[in-house]
């Protein structure tokens, strides 16, 4: 099985790392691809150019094999659309079970993502989840989607709803830049060797 962690990663830090680890090892995944994205839909564009974001995730995985980064969405030209991207990979992978990883925030948005349902029809979607979470109603479409077995992600290569409970660190890509852009440490929330490229850079400062 492949996992999918989204996100603009701006920058990566140790909450993103911690759950990807933690759902591909809960998932017994063949490997977690962290996949940056270029001009989100529904967000602001990121502060930082795709190729120093790029840069940073490969900096703060480059000891861990199981993780890998996906740069297509990088590569492909105007708002990056999940349901294209999933459609890519899956005509690389055949049959192989795809699992799309995304928060509760993100959850919450999916139906005003660009063919939403479709996603299913790539993808197993996975919500990452606090402990204590509560899971609010789902429309009907999603509630036939939904399965607490996680056998049956195995079972079909796509079309299921989970919802999986992760030791999600509370730390934030928008508090690390309002702490860098006020001279403040960001030790201890991202890896050493992501914050010293920020330094080199100068990124997140207008210093």
């Amino acid at each position: 099985m492949i996992g999918i962690y989204g996100g603009t990663f701006d920058p990566i830090h140790f909450g993103h790392l911690r759950s990807a680890l933690e759902v591909k090892e809960c998932f017994c995944l063949d490997e977690i691809r962290l996949l940056p994205c270029a001009q989100p839909a529904l967000k602001e564009y990121p502060n930082t150019t795709s190729d120093k974001r790029l840069k940073m995730i490969e900096l703060a995985i480059q000891d861990q094999e199981s993780l890998r980064v996906d740069s297509r969405e990088l590569n492909r030209p105007g708002i990056s659309y999940m349901v294209d991207t999933l459609r890519s990979i899956r005509n690389e992978i055949s049959n192989t079970s795809l699992l799309l990883f995304m928060g509760t925030d993100a959850f919450k948005e999916i139906t005003s993502w660009q063919q939403w349902q479709s996603l299913f029809d790539y993808a197993h979607v996975i919500v990452i989840t606090r402990p204590n979470y509560q899971q609010q109603p789902l429309n009907e479409f999603l509630t036939l989607k939904l399965t607490q077995n996680k056998e049956d992600l195995t079972k079909k290569p796509t079309g299921f709803l989970f919802f999986q409970t992760v030791t999600q660190l509370d730390i934030s890509a928008t508090a690390i830049r309002e702490l860098i852009a006020n001279n403040k440490n960001p030790a201890y929330l991202l890896p050493k060797q992501v914050i010293d490229y920020i330094k080199v850079h100068k990124l997140y400062t207008d210093n």
